[in-house]
């Protein structure tokens, strides 16, 4: 959070009410003509006061009129025209120009699609408000700016903090998408469906085989959430018997040049969804219920420096979850676990609580073992050091004779 913010508005703060709602005159609607055209010229005062000409946007989103890699948004998007046909140079952490940036502001303002926050880490950040306040942050006073807004008719107010500063979640871990996690994904295929990320409702899709993998791998956005799923069905009648009657969902489907397109409907089969997929060579379903949405992996892409600063917020898979536990566990580290089977081929496994570990036959005690059952049973507790975590194939290996003293 930076130091100095500054609420921007034409409201004049003598009509604030006890619950900090405008009472005045004053349309809680946009102009799109001399209002918005200072609220503009004074984010320009703040930048040009703090010698900014580039902003970074952080945690983008988008309304229904975007298509990534599918099409150009529809007439009048806030982002149409800021970035290339397939917009994907509209992702957390992007470098923009100021005067991209303002009119990313602009678009915002107009609720034309699209917001964002405009960040220069640790020096100036602008937030967009529901009410078309404007919040601009600064690690210096901007007395000089300050005039210049009022200049302009409107009001500029110090306050604590903007409301749209982003709150992390401390204990929410994120998964890289690196080796590791492709590793796992190779051993995965077959064929699987890869999610892109690039905005909050803004995704394109990639149907990853053995032959595309690192290609696919090569063009994907930095800072992008990334999401696996099972393969489309070459039965596009089966694949549409998944749609449901009622809430949102999209239809993915691969046309006859392998190209993936993505249609969200909210009404069952139609004829128009019937037409949407009309020669497609396959096609899935995926809820677009946070509670119904269940992909195998998720992982964040870093930057390509290799560090992770995206700061997406979602929940986690139980895989997701199972990677978060063993990311923590070290070589030589003691754990403790219940027996949960013993296999036929010699292998313990031990509920750790997050996972599940092994303990090979070699690593059960000192002495000959024949089988697992002669030194351990199920249901039973036991203490282990850890010899090896292999996060690429989520596997944790145990010792238990490294922790118990030779007969």
């Amino acid at each position: 959070m930076l130091p100095h913010v500054y609420r921007i508005t034409k409201y004049d703060p003598r009509d604030r009410g006890d619950r900090g709602r405008f009472r005045g005159t004053e349309e809680a609607v946009g102009d799109h003509g001399p209002v918005e055209a200072a609220c503009l010229d004074a984010v320009a005062a703040f930048a040009e006061a703090r010698g900014i000409g580039r902003l970074t946007i952080r945690e983008p989103e988008a309304g229904t009129g975007i298509r990534f890699g599918a099409g150009h948004p529809v007439p009048g998007h806030g982002l149409a025209g800021l970035f290339p046909p397939d917009l994907a140079g509209y992702h957390d952490g992007a470098v923009v120009s100021l005067s991209v940036a303002l009119e990313l502001v602009r678009a915002m303002l107009r609720e034309s699609g699209a917001w964002c926050r405009l960040e220069a880490e640790g020096e100036f950040a602008v937030h967009v408000g529901w009410d078309r306040c404007l919040y601009v942050g600064s690690n210096t006073v901007c007395e000089e700016a300050v005039a210049r807004t009022r200049g302009l008719g409107l009001f500029a107010e110090r306050v604590e903090g903007s409301p749209y500063d982003f709150e992390d979640d401390p204990d929410l871990v994120r998964r890289p998408a690196d080796d590791d996690f492709w590793g796992l994904v190779r051993r995965s295929l077959g064929t699987l469906l890869l999610e892109e990320t690039h905005a909050h409702n803004a995704s394109r899709w990639h149907r990853l085989t053995p032959g595309n993998l690192e290609s696919v791998r090569a063009r994907l956005a930095p800072r992008a959430m990334l999401a696996v799923w099972p393969d489309l069905f070459t039965d596009v009648p089966t694949a549409l018997r998944s749609l449901p009657d009622e809430g949102l969902a999209e239809i993915l489907r691969e046309d006859a040049d392998g190209r993936m397109c993505g249609t969200v409907v909210d009404m069952g089969v139609s004829e128009a969804v019937a037409a949407s997929v009309a020669g497609a060579r396959a096609a899935a379903v995926v809820s677009l219920s946070t509670d119904e949405r269940h992909p195998l992996h998720t992982a964040v892409m870093p930057d390509q420096d290799g560090v992770l600063r995206a700061r997406w917020q979602t929940d986690p898979t139980p895989g997701d979850r199972e990677w978060a536990f063993m990311s923590v566990l070290r070589p030589g580290q003691l754990v403790t676990g219940t027996v949960t089977a013993v296999a036929d081929f010699g292998v313990t496994f031990v509920d750790l609580g997050g996972c599940t570990a092994l303990i090979n036959l070699p690593e059960l005690s000192h002495e000959p073992v024949g089988s697992p059952a002669d030194v351990v049973r199920v249901g039973e507790t036991v203490t282990a050091e850890v010899i090896e975590v292999d996060l690429g194939r989520l596997r944790v290996s145990l010792s238990l004779k490294r922790v118990r003293t030779p007969d």
